[in-house]
């Protein structure tokens, strides 16, 4: 990482945080943000505690709060974050949360390969850091493993790890393309916005961050959202494929689909309802009755990996600019306030 070569103190960096039941960590997160940070949106979400109060007693001509009269979720408080902040002159938008887990000494390390062109959005890994990795809670550990590999179906981008990392940054270009209607308001907030960037075929890149785990408690319901994330992890899978493979394009990968559920369907019915004769009559199946069901599901399984791989393959590693007029300015200005801005 080349940072000694970046001028920060040149760049139109902005923060958001969104900030619910965080009294106790918000002042030290607004505090410690370096001094090149050009605007600190503070967003709260109709927290009941004592944060807006706190975050007003700050002097800091650089902070602008936002806050919500109802709860609105993560992605909401995102939303509204993101709303205010392009009408700002920014070039880059970092997603900070308030509870402190987060450290801004990363912050150059995340913002580096958008401002060197590698990358349209960045985000946190916490697994690339085995010392950091010790810490973390093991049902966090364990629900982030499976979710990794779900999001990665879902969204296309099979070079990401801890997808639900919130310490993310954006590239102003980009987040105006952004439709925010397909960004989800409660904590899918992350998995959404990859699977939205997937559709702008943005370039997503990992950082390795370690996260810091404090006394902050968490307001996610954990068995609900499990349920949430698997219903709202296979609709995305299903539409990007349609989209991607078949309703915008139609590859090799689409074949493959095509041919693989095809023969899947087929040998599968056929063994079935073998089996079922081969059960009333007792007289047991030929074997080529057996390969006729055994022989599609294979080359079925043999079309499905291809895709997969062809699939990964099809990851975005080159940033681009945008030159579908009607992405450009995503669906913002139709978009309604959350709050009187």
């Amino acid at each position: 990482m080349n940072n000694h070569k970046l001028d920060l103190h040149d760049q139109r960096i902005g923060v958001v945080i969104p900030a619910y039941k965080v009294e106790k960590h918000i002042a030290g997160v607004i505090t410690t943000l370096p001094q090149w940070v050009k605007k600190i949106i503070v967003v709260n979400d109709c927290s009941p505690d004592a944060t807006s109060e706190i975050v007003r007693s700050i002097t800091d001509p650089r902070i602008h709060l936002i806050e919500h009269p109802k709860n609105q979720g993560v992605g909401g408080a995102m939303l509204s974050g993101f709303q205010y902040a392009l009408q700002q002159e920014l070039d880059i938008l970092v997603k900070m949360d308030g509870d402190g887990q987060m450290d801004p000494n990363y912050l150059p390390q995340l913002i580096a390969p958008i401002l060197e062109g590698k990358a349209d959005y960045t985000k946190g890994n916490r697994f690339l850091h085995p010392v950091a990795l010790q810490r973390m809670p093991f049902f966090r550990m364990a629900g982030n493993l499976a979710l990794t590999f779900m999001t990665k179906l879902a969204s296309g981008y099979w070079n990401i790890f801890d997808p639900n990392n919130g310490y993310l940054a954006i590239s102003m270009e980009k987040l105006r393309a952004i439709e925010p209607r397909n960004i989800a308001r409660n904590y899918f907030f992350e998995t959404s916005m990859l699977c939205e960037l997937r559709r702008l075929n943005a370039v997503v890149e990992d950082v390795a961050i370690p996260a810091i785990y404090k006394d902050e408690k968490s307001s996610m319901n954990l068995p609900r959202e499990f349920f949430n994330f698997l219903f709202n992890l296979s609709g995305r899978f299903f539409k990007r494929m349609f989209r991607r493979y078949f309703l915008y394009d139609f590859n090799a990968a689409s074949f493959y689909i095509v041919s693989g559920i095809l023969l899947g369907l087929f040998g599968g019915i056929w063994g079935i309802a073998k089996w079922a004769k081969s059960s009333q009559t007792g007289i047991p199946a030929t074997t080529g009755t057996v390969l006729i069901a055994v022989l599609p599901i294979i080359l079925a399984i043999q079309f499905l990996v291809q895709a997969v791989a062809q699939d990964i393959a099809d990851v975005p590693t080159s940033v681009r600019a945008i030159n579908d007029p009607i992405s450009e300015n995503g669906g913002w200005e139709e978009y309604p306030n959350f709050v009187k801005l």
